[in-house]
């Protein structure tokens, strides 16, 4: 693959965290690094580890595989393989995988100059997994509370958990949540149709430039967040998409075992009523 100008000048030596000049090499158009290294390491153990545990199973179906935490009784302790501690392997080496990919991203960013945004939006998705399979298992005292690696038992899953809490839907940070993920898809999908719609305008026409792209916006609503505004706005919307999620999940158990529903009646039980 032939490489442009501009990636010439930063296929240099240093840049990297941890290896030196060792793992600072491409392979083709990727760049490798220690961290490219580990990750590619936990990947293919976490994904043997998984056909480990569908031959165990005896299942082949990729609909029916599931590789299930441990049984609640072995609390925060580590489990036989065949009861649990192949779902404890496998996430170690998920969060080893995921991390290695964001530090990865930090060494890329380094060697060209750039800011660290993509490695720490990348680090909330990160944190909202582990926030599922690590956090509220350790707060509830047992791994057995994190979800099962599988299609359809991940569904059940969260169907149950959802309706352990009588309604997950009631749960406020959930609505959060799900507001700022549908405001990200709005956000994404009018900057997208206003770039597209500036770079078409049609056969014959010349294309618009980003003062156009503003003044759309000033006719439409009053008001143009700008150029590089927009940008910042929806970072600031998928963040707060997935930092949310992890909320509404780590609160619903560890700090609150009710159901949602009746939560939204306690405004009925403040004093102010008594009076």
């Amino acid at each position: 693959m032939a490489l442009l100008n501009f990636e010439r000048k930063y296929r240099i030596r240093g840049g990297t965290l941890i290896g030196g000049d060792l793992f600072d090499f491409w392979i083709g158009p990727f760049f490798v690094g220690f961290f490219g290294v580990t990750a590619l390491f936990f990947a293919f153990l976490g994904t043997a580890l998984i056909f480990l545990g569908a031959s165990m199973e005896g299942t082949w179906n990729p609909w029916l595989i599931s590789i299930d935490p441990p049984p609640i009784e072995y609390g925060l302790q580590l489990a036989p393989m065949a009861e649990g501690g192949i779902w404890q392997l496998v996430t170690i080496c998920a969060i080893g995988a995921f991390v290695s990919w964001a530090l990865r991203e930090v060494e890329i960013s380094r060697k060209l100059g750039m800011g660290l945004h993509v490695p720490i939006a990348f680090s909330v998705a990160i944190f909202a997994y582990v926030t599922l399979v690590v956090i509220r298992p350790f707060l509830m005292g047992a791994w057995g509370h994190g979800f099962p690696y599988g299609i359809m038992s991940h569904l059940d899953w969260v169907s149950n958990t959802g309706y352990s809490y009588g309604n997950f839907h009631y749960n406020p940070a959930h609505m959060v949540a799900i507001t700022f993920f549908f405001t990200t898809c709005l956000a994404l999908a009018m900057h997208g149709g206003l770039v597209l719609s500036a770079v078409n305008p049609g056969r014959g026409k010349t294309v618009k430039t980003p003062e156009h792209e503003n003044a759309f916006f000033r006719d439409f609503i009053g008001y143009s967040i700008g150029t590089l505004g927009i940008h910042r706005l929806g970072l600031f919307l998928a963040l707060s998409a997935g930092i949310w999620s992890a909320i509404c999940i780590v609160i619903s158990g560890p700090l609150y075992e009710g159901s949602w529903i009746d939560w939204w009646n306690g405004w009925k039980n403040l004093a102010i009523w008594r009076v």
